[in-house]
């Protein structure tokens, strides 16, 4: 069963469509003409999809993408600064918080496995929803770009935690000091996304790992999610002992038991999700 949410409100400023099909919530960013680059009222929009997303019981997995030719070009800096208006003292340290970065930490953290599929570029912050996902597919003609410098500013959503993390610090230097693009070939290979396949099968390619992951064992993939992130910050012992809490609660679920059956009787498992 599939069901769709279009947000009010869309016209020059976009909109985020949501798409519900069985347990995979697709979220797709509507603004071809601006290559889907993302307004003030975009951005709410996935903090409030996301937010919801953590709290539903009966998903198993979240699906970025974009409408069109690209994924995202990033954050629309030109509309949000065209009327003229200077903007008074700490005006971006108020709201970031709230909106871009928020969408970024909830990619990171949901306790669900979020998937990434893109064409074309993914730019700015656009380039970090991508880095953020727990699997990024990407056509072979995709581009990865922090544009940033080169627009003379700093980076932001999150891309000096994500880039050093996922390719090391020569690598995010000469994306994020000297603006290299990365084609969507070498992203693979540098290990920034998960995959790099022909555009012809970006969708069937998604389809199979999100169907992959929207069977598998919920609660485990969740908890596994927040392991790793958390053993980005800690030594050995913490990281295990996280795991110790993390086995815990993963064995009290339904699908721990339906993988012992499973095991015992030499057939594939059913996991439900909880």
């Amino acid at each position: 069963m599939t069901t769709a949410d279009r947000d009010a409100g869309s016209g020059t400023d976009g909109a985020v469509t949501a798409n519900r099909d069985a347990a995979v919530l697709h979220l797709t960013l509507d603004r071809v003409d601006r290559r889907n680059s993302l307004s003030p009222s975009m951005i709410d929009s996935l903090v409030d999809h996301l937010t919801r997303a953590a709290t539903d019981d009966s998903l198993r997995a979240v699906h970025l993408r974009g409408s069109g030719d690209d994924f995202c070009s990033g954050v629309d800096w030109i509309s949000r600064n065209s009327s003229g208006t200077r903007p008074r003292p700490g005006d971006l340290v108020r709201r970031l918080p709230h909106g871009a970065h928020r969408v970024i930490e909830l990619v990171h953290t949901i306790q669900l496995p979020v998937v990434c599929t893109v064409r074309g570029w993914a730019a700015g912050m656009g380039c970090n929803l991508a880095l953020a996902a727990d699997f990024t597919v990407a056509a072979d003609d995709a581009v990865f770009w922090e544009p940033f410098v080169a627009r003379g500013f700093s980076p932001d959503s999150g891309a000096t935690w994500l880039l050093p993390r996922l390719v090391g610090m020569a690598r995010s230097r000469r994306m994020l000091m000297l603006g290299e693009q990365v084609p969507a070939g070498a992203a693979a290979d540098w290990g920034l996304i998960h995959d790099v396949v022909p555009a012809a099968d970006l969708d069937s390619a998604t389809g199979e790992l999100l169907d992959r992951l929207a069977s598998g064992p919920t609660v485990a993939l969740g908890l596994t999610k927040q392991a790793l992130a958390n053993g980005q910050r800690a030594t050995l012992p913490e990281a295990m002992n996280q795991e110790l809490y993390d086995l815990e609660l993963s064995c009290r679920t339904h699908d721990f038991k339906e993988g012992l059956a499973a095991f015992r009787q030499r057939r594939a498992p059913e996991f439900e999700g909880r």
